[in-house]
């Protein structure tokens, strides 16, 4: 499958919603979140055209396979595992919007077994790289380390980061991990990946003035813009994306579901790559 082009006329993204946030460290509810970025998504207060020219409102483009959840422990996560292997299954690149970010781990393991080589953008104000945090480790502090210890991915690269403790650095070091910390941050920043590409957006690597609905307010992190440009230089097949870390208890007037439906947007249309996009926007990308 890797590599393959999606089912022409066929639905082509599988769009979930997790209604997870057990392995939340500090606040709980982001399982709350996946219905309001839905409603933030298919709002009338815009539409569902990306930047690079996508209509995602053409029939049969989006599949919504509804919320997974609210569950708890393991066996939930096994659901999220078994949700996008489903997805997968029926030839649809899975649009995860979540929940905390331990549901990462899961769906990473079921793409991992569709695609041989496999690469993740990471944004994040944390690396998340915990071996352990607080003596879970399935914490959604640790996703990282469980998806690098089992070999699941061969490239991972973290933008954003603002967070960093010793311990995380030396995980860093022992996956290899490229981490981007926002100290460090320059303007023109892109990635040459040579394998497929799944993207894990976590709300909190944008500053909180753009993106307050987080329970881990860091200042000093990315814009909008920045995460919309870097998703938008993904130069590989984008075969699945998440949105997690949105709480809607920490909201104010519904702005941070709106920036999580603006990124999902951007991130659903680069995942449909060229095949949908308009002649002329082609020849402008190429």
């Amino acid at each position: 499958m890797e590599g393959d082009d999606v089912n022409a006329g066929g639905y082509r993204i599988g769009l979930v919603g997790f209604r997870f946030d057990e392995n939340s460290s500090f606040m709980r509810g982001a399982a709350d979140a996946p219905p309001l970025i839905r409603e933030a998504l298919f709002s009338d207060a815009s539409n569902l055209w990306s930047e690079t020219g996508v209509d995602l409102g053409q029939p049969g483009v989006i599949s919504d396979a509804g919320d997974v959840g609210p569950g708890e422990g393991a066996g939930m996560l096994e659901a999220v595992e078994g949700a996008v292997e489903g997805l997968l299954a029926r030839d649809l690149r899975p649009l995860s919007l979540g929940g905390d970010h331990s549901i990462t781990y899961p769906i990473v393991r079921a793409l991992a077994r569709r695609h041989r080589r496999l690469s993740i953008l990471h944004f994040d104000a944390h690396p998340d790289l915990y071996d352990d945090f607080q003596g879970n480790r399935l914490s959604h502090a640790s996703p990282f380390a469980r998806i690098m210890e089992e070999g699941l991915v061969s490239r991972l690269v973290q933008v954003g980061i603002r967070t960093i403790n010793g311990h995380q650095r030396e995980q860093a070091a022992r996956f290899g991990v490229e981490v981007h910390e926002m100290k460090d941050w320059r303007d023109g920043l892109e990635f040459g990946f040579d394998t497929p590409v799944y993207i894990s957006f976590d709300v909190d690597g944008l500053d909180p003035a753009y993106a307050p609905g987080v329970s881990h307010r860091e200042a000093g992190g990315l814009s909008t813009r920045q995460v919309i440009h870097l998703i938008h230089r993904v130069c590989r097949p984008v075969v699945g994306a998440d949105v997690v870390e949105f709480n809607p208890r920490m909201d104010v007037g519904g702005a941070t579901a709106a920036v999580c439906a603006k990124v999902a947007k951007e991130m659903a249309g680069v995942m449909l790559g060229r095949e949908l996009l308009p002649s002329r926007l082609t020849n402008l990308l190429s």
